[in-house]
């Protein structure tokens, strides 16, 4: 089946920066002489802090790919940090059986359907492998960016009626596009992210949701991200958890 040899390793790094993402229990941060608590400071601490807490953690990471809502390949594998600061896999599933070769007529009737489906994979394999470049350089969130964003007055600050805030910032990446971060000013916590985004074209829409947990000692991590590439009816689930230290 061509979906499974259809790049969920490379849709899988899109989740790559926030898989993990850790919360660290810090006092928000206090603009000089007191008064009201600079949020954005606040959040860009909690994202650097966390992702320094981050590496000391393993976990499962489930990718469910879907077309047209038909699931069409899942894979597993177990993730952690090297000591190049980058993540490691090492995939869980069962090596795929060789496909058996029919037999009979039809041979040339046979490699041309061959080669569409070859066509087929290759295409899709270069969409995805775009798409999950592209919302790499949304997640996780970059605190230069966001400071950036906030100087040129691009951060919007919506108070929500539990306390916390969604920060929407405009122009993060490239023209048009809008991240959305879910913030609890009160515990310092970071909530979820939500991307509104395009490929080469405006009309070529991806976004990415990000639902946010917490560990029992107050680590946070992205439980599962959902990715849809409209364009392309796609969809992108990526579902992380079994968070333990990592083993030596």
């Amino acid at each position: 089946m061509i979906w499974r040899q259809v790049s969920a390793t490379a849709i899988a790094a899109t989740a790559l920066g926030i898989g993990t993402m850790m919360h660290a229990q810090q006092p928000p941060a206090q603009p000089p002489g007191g008064g009201k608590p600079d949020q954005v400071a606040a959040l860009k601490q909690t994202i650097q802090q966390g992702m320094a807490l981050a590496r000391k953690y393993e976990w499962v990471e489930t990718t469910i790919i879907s077309l047209k809502g038909e699931e069409k390949a899942r894979k597993q594998n177990r993730c952690y940090y090297g000591a190049d600061g980058k993540v490691q896999k090492i995939s869980l599933d069962q090596p795929a059986q060789a496909a058996q070769g029919g037999g009979g007529g039809g041979r040339r009737g046979g490699r041309v359907k061959e080669k569409v489906v070859e066509n087929k994979k290759d295409e899709m394999k270069e969409y995805m492998e775009k798409a999950a470049a592209l919302i790499h350089q949304y997640v996780p969130p970059n605190p230069q960016k966001i400071q950036a964003a906030k100087d040129a007055g691009r951060v919007a600050m919506n108070p929500q009626p539990d306390g916390s805030v969604k920060l929407v910032i405009t122009q993060y990446h490239q023209a048009g596009d809008a991240l959305t971060i879910g913030f609890n000013p009160a515990s310092n916590k970071l909530l979820g992210l939500g991307v509104n985004t395009y490929l080469d074209k405006p009309e070529d829409v991806v976004t990415l949701a990000v639902q946010m947990n917490t560990l029992p000692d107050g680590a946070l991590y992205a439980a599962e991200t959902t990715l849809e590439a409209k364009a392309k009816n796609i969809t992108v689930v990526i579902q992380n958890a079994g968070h333990k230290p990592v083993s030596k």
